[in-house]
């Protein structure tokens, strides 16, 4: 498997992982350890990944910081370790800070094994930011994620290259998040800017509120139109996936299949569960009104799984082929399909024979 694949993968199985595991040290060798060694180092070897690394502090001697990634014989990467349940907090930052200062590092990483947190010095030389350039839930890790984990890998880690990578991607993080904002609830200033541009008309308060909500859906329908085009310019003809549906056009049901989101995350959850005994590229989403299918070589007598997730009662079903006959299994949601990896994996056997 690539990169991405064991990064998926491993994504897949944290649900799993994080139940059986209470504290944190349980964490750290069930979640983040296993983190560490698919970036590539070897955490069996102190001299790359050094256990309660001495990060002395002012007169506070003694403090340790949990792992630090070394190169050259010096830290490059801290990362502060809790527990699986325990939110991440100023609190929990403020002990990598402390850590940051001290040492030659140039990433601090705070995480539970679910959420991970980069920090950098954007604003100030040698003083942690208080805020992440990156964070990755791998609950919902996506390929611009992976893509961005790439950089931390062995081999690809260039110390000199990591201030301006953070810069950059502190900076998409904070537009993204201003822009996700403006489309949920665009502010004045945001619909004068495009008002100028589509109006002679004065520019009152009442005209603004009422070009507000015209800006909402315009940027909406314009960013799914993109996605659209996207994932059918990726996609060969037979794997094209039903374009996403824009939330104010109204879907006919006879006329169009609308592919979730949830759909597509459960098909990704699917792909990487089986990712180690058949290739990724051979498990295909094939969409239509009732369900979400899941094929072997996109071949309707090879059928994986299908998902049954557009219920308007939010009850949710799987259907398993590993027996003669379809078995749908109620389930709570997508998260809840790994409970049946045994089985899917039962039923890719069933077509390799």
């Amino acid at each position: 498997m690539d990169f991405g694949e064991q990064i998926k993968a491993f994504s897949a199985r944290i649900p799993f992982l994080a139940a059986q595991v209470k504290t944190e040290e349980g964490t750290k060798t069930a979640l983040i350890l296993p983190f560490i060694q698919i970036l590539g180092y070897n955490v069996f070897d102190p001299s790359e990944v050094c256990p309660e690394c001495i990060a002395d502090c002012g007169t506070k001697k003694g403090e340790k910081v949990d792992y630090a990634i070394m190169q050259d014989g010096k830290p490059i990467i801290l990362v502060e370790c809790k527990a699986a349940d325990v939110d991440l907090s100023e609190t929990h930052l403020s002990q990598l800070y402390r850590y940051f200062s001290v040492t030659e590092a140039s990433v601090g990483i705070l995480t539970n094994g679910i959420i991970y947190q980069f920090y950098a010095d954007i604003d100030a030389q040698n003083k942690m930011d208080s805020k992440p350039f990156l964070e990755i839930n791998m609950l919902n890790v996506t390929d611009i994620q992976i893509s961005a984990l790439k950089r931390f890998c062995k081999g690809s880690f260039d110390v000199d290259a990591v201030l301006p990578s953070a810069i950059e991607m502190k900076y998409t993080r904070e537009i993204k998040h201003i822009l996700g904002e403006q489309l949920e609830t665009p502010d004045d200033d945001f619909v004068r800017y495009f008002a100028r541009q589509i109006t002679q008309s004065k520019l009152t308060q009442k005209t603004v509120d009422e070009i507000a909500p015209v800006v909402k859906r315009a940027l909406n329908q314009f960013i799914n139109d993109k996605i659209n085009e996207r994932l059918q310019s990726a996609m060969t003809p037979q794997e094209k996936p039903a374009p996403v549906p824009v939330q104010e056009t109204v879907e006919h049901e006879e006329e169009k299949v609308v592919t979730t989101e949830e759909e597509i995350k459960g098909f990704y959850m699917v792909q990487a569960i089986l990712s180690d005994i058949v290739d990724p590229y051979r498990v295909v989403m094939r969409d239509v009104q009732s369900y979400c299918g899941v094929l072997l070589d996109d071949n309707n007598r090879k059928p994986i799984c299908r998902m049954y997730l557009n219920s308007p009662t939010k009850k949710y079903y799987l259907g398993l082929f590993d027996g003669e006959k379809e078995d749908k299994t109620a389930i709570e949601g997508i998260l809840d399909i790994y409970k049946y990896t045994n089985r899917l994996r039962k039923t890719i056997d069933k077509y390799q024979k």
